[in-house]
């Protein structure tokens, strides 16, 4: 595997039953860049990302992380490697219990047995980093809108500098300004950090914004992958219905007509 490469899948398969969900994926993710995968719901998207997270082990193929086959880590190797990941979850997905800054600081204490004064340092850092200042830091998430719970959620994925940071649908339920505030957001952290960034999305302007490369996966399948420059001009009719939403093309939705 190249240097350059920080993640590679190699014929990924994965079914559940006798539905085939990842049909042989192959993708790279350059070190340093980031790929945005699109498709609609249903396409194989999360379990793709499940899959190179490890919390899903494919039925065939291989998960390269820095040349190595994640597939093939012990315990101690699969804990060493999840150390590079942050994630942004749907939905923020915070922990309602716990204050803003005991969320955006729990991967450090629970995770890295960090003492809580110094993690609640770095917390507030971030938070700053993502434009909130110290006194969210002591609100509960329930007393926050959804941007800036978002915000919290992006603080968190970036507390420990990880080198890999994974985006599920980063801009979900946001207005479209909040939601191109968070892009702006997302892509400055990414660069600060050096980090390497897998998302995944069906909204195109989040795409276009945050994205390096593009890959379009359709049916388990991924069918086409290249500069997000190029997306608009992929000549791939099936990119195309998708990038502009329309409902006429060879993507058929499966509606239970009256």
């Amino acid at each position: 595997m190249s240097s350059d490469l920080k993640i590679a899948l190699r014929g990924v398969h994965k079914q559940f039953g006798k539905k085939v969900v990842l049909d042989n994926i192959n993708l790279e993710v350059p070190r340093g860049k980031s790929l945005v995968v699109i498709g609609g719901s249903g396409t194989g998207k999360s379990v793709m990302l499940k899959c190179v997270l490890g919390l899903i082990r494919p039925d065939s193929g291989e998960i390269l992380i820095d040349g190595q086959d994640s597939m093939k880590f012990n315990a101690a190797q699969r804990e060493e490697s999840l150390r590079k990941f942050g994630m942004l979850f749907q939905g923020s997905a915070l922990f309602d219990s716990l204050k803003v800054w005991e969320n955006v600081a729990f991967g450090l204490i629970q995770g890295r047995s960090m003492a809580r004064d110094k993690a609640k340092q770095i917390a507030i850092e971030k938070l700053g980093q993502v434009g909130l200042n110290p006194d969210v830091g002591e609100l509960s998430p329930a007393e926050l809108s959804g941007g800036m719970q978002k915000r919290v959620a992006l603080a968190r994925a970036i507390a420990a500098e990880p080198e890999i940071i994974f985006f599920d649908e980063p801009t979900t339920g946001l207005d479209p300004i909040m939601a191109d505030v968070i892009n702006d957001l997302i892509k400055s952290c990414v660069q600060k950090l050096g980090a390497t960034a897998l998302s995944i999305t069906h909204d195109m302007a989040s795409a276009r914004k945050i994205a390096d490369y593009i890959a379009m996966i359709y049916k388990g399948k991924i069918i086409w992958y290249g500069p997000a420059s190029q997306v608009d001009n992929s000549g791939n009719e099936y990119v195309d219905q998708f990038i502009h939403g329309r409902a006429d093309g060879p993507i058929k939705m499966d509606i239970l007509k009256p």
